[in-house]
């Protein structure tokens, strides 16, 4: 059964270096929607005359926040199709608090969607990814140095109403969601233990044979 990771979480709390290691120690396609995005957002923003940097801005959620979802979930679905696990990176704020959402997404499978049928359903985890202050969040941010993120930091106190802990509203088993305080540096034991969260009583199963 191919599983699919949704790494989720505000901006600064460090999902893509966490969602980076991760795939390397449990070998899964990493699918990055800032990364997957960029080109695209880049040349919408452009043509509209606005900031090729912004991703934050009421604009460029309208003209790009939404394909930027897609590309990233149809990249996912293939892998999904062919039986291959795989972790997904990005906000996901209002889809987490969608209920009917994830069941969308996955009726694509072989549903019309344009993907196959996979071997065997898919299994759905959810990583919530944060820190404990918007003041941590904040020096992260700066201290990264992007120009992707020069809106938040002039917006700060609009921006910073978007980090709260969002509620993960899809029917998912107990122990699929795990919320995950980042503010401590990525040691061994802490990789070892998200490595636990994703395969499980599969890995225990897998050590056996």
């Amino acid at each position: 059964m191919a599983l699919l990771l949704f790494v989720a979480g505000g901006a600064g709390a460090g999902k893509t270096t966490l969602a980076r290691a991760l795939a390397r120690r449990c070998r899964m396609a990493l699918l990055d929607m800032d990364t997957l995005l960029r080109p695209a957002a880049e040349a919408i923003m452009t043509g509209a005359g606005l900031d090729p940097s912004d991703r934050d801005s009421a604009e460029y959620k309208r003209l790009c926040r939404d394909l930027g979802y897609r590309i990233t979930m149809d990249a996912a679905l293939d892998h999904l199709s062919n039986g291959q696990d795989a972790i997904v990176i990005g906000p996901f704020t209002r889809e987490l608090e969608d209920a009917s959402w994830l069941e969308g997404e996955l009726a694509k499978l072989g549903n019309g969607g344009g993907f196959p049928v996979p071997p065997e359903p898919a299994e759905v985890k959810v990583l919530l990814v944060q820190l404990p202050s918007a003041e941590q969040y904040y020096e992260r941010i700066r201290s990264r140095g992007s120009e992707l993120d020069q809106w938040k930091l002039d917006h700060w106190e609009a921006f910073s109403a978007s980090l709260v802990r969002r509620q993960v509203r899809w029917p998912l088993p107990e122990g699929a969601v795990l919320d995950w305080d980042n503010s401590a540096p990525l040691s061994e034991d802490k990789l070892a233990m998200l490595e636990q969260f994703v395969h499980g009583d599969e890995k225990k199963a897998g050590a056996g044979r």
